[in-house]
């Protein structure tokens, strides 16, 4: 079983990063790895969670950031209990650190091939969209 899902790619640069993981092995969201592979600004980092910029950002996003699990599941339900329970301090880490009023939450469960995930790793994405009327609305990839 592959690490990444490709044909779930948006860019032609991160199919090409998808593939060069891939070749090498590499969860580029576990932890050991996220710290060597690429320039991946870490904005938070607890036990069990680490938040960074996505470096392939959303359409329309005024801020989209990745909350990611150091444990390697794909499935929120699967994730230890301190893990579970971190989430939310990471959560509202962002949400004071932003001054956020709105955001939205994105998390795909389980095989990626059929979520429209990229990886097969858990990763939350929270997404703020441009409030202005004609800004290019923000959508989220539920399936494949």
């Amino acid at each position: 079983m592959t690490l990444y899902c490709f044909d779930n790619h948006r860019t032609p640069e991160q199919l090409a990063e998808m593939q060069r993981l891939e070749a090498a092995g590499i969860c580029l969201f576990c932890p050991d790895s996220f710290r060597k592979e690429g320039d991946q600004r870490i904005l938070w980092s607890g036990t069990h969670w680490t938040i960074t910029p996505n470096a392939y950002p959303y359409k329309g996003t005024d801020l989209h950031l990745l909350l990611l699990p150091h444990e390697h599941v794909d499935d929120m339900a699967d994730l230890s209990e301190p893990a579970q329970l971190e989430f939310f301090t990471a959560l509202r880490w962002t949400r004071s650190t932003y001054d956020l009023t709105y955001y939205g939450l994105g998390v795909r469960n389980g095989d990626c091939r059929h979520t429209g995930g990229t990886i097969r790793h858990l990763h939350a994405h929270l997404l703020v969209g441009d409030p202005a009327p004609d800004a290019h609305r923000v959508r989220f990839r539920m399936s494949s």
